[in-house]
C-alpha cells in the first residue's frame, strides 16, 4: 500500500508524462467546452434565443461567475490577513 506522499508522487509522475507526450489543449478540450456550455444552458436552457444573443448572455454569465470567485477569494485573503495580524498582536503582547 502506498503512503499519501507516494501516491502524490506517483500522480505527479503521471501528470508530467501526460503533458510531455500530449498537447494540453487537446487533452482538456472536452472539459473546457463543457464548462462553456454550462453558461449557454444557464442563460437559455430552452435554446430559443438567437445564437448571437445566447453567446452574448453566456459571456456575461461567465464574467459574473469569475467575478463571484474573485470576491470570495478577496474575502478569504482578507480573513486570513486579519487572523495573521491577530496572531502577531497576541505574540507581541506575550
Amino acid at each position: 500500500m502506498l503512503s499519501p506522499g507516494e501516491r502524490t508522487l506517483r500522480s505527479r509522475i503521471g501528470a508530467y508524462r501526460l503533458h510531455a507526450t500530449h498537447d494540453a489543449k487537446h487533452t482538456t478540450a472536452k472539459a473546457r467546452q463543457a464548462f462553456l456550455d454550462r453558461f449557454l444552458d444557464e442563460v437559455d436552457p430552452s435554446h430559443v434565443l438567437p445564437e448571437p444573443e445566447r453567446l452574448r448572455r453566456a459571456e456575461y454569465a461567465k464574467k459574473a461567475y469569475f467575478t463571484k470567485l474573485a470576491l470570495a477569494s478577496a474575502k478569504t485573503r482578507r480573513k486570513g490577513k486579519a487572523t495573521k495580524e491577530a496572531a502577531v498582536e497576541v505574540g507581541e503582547d506575550a
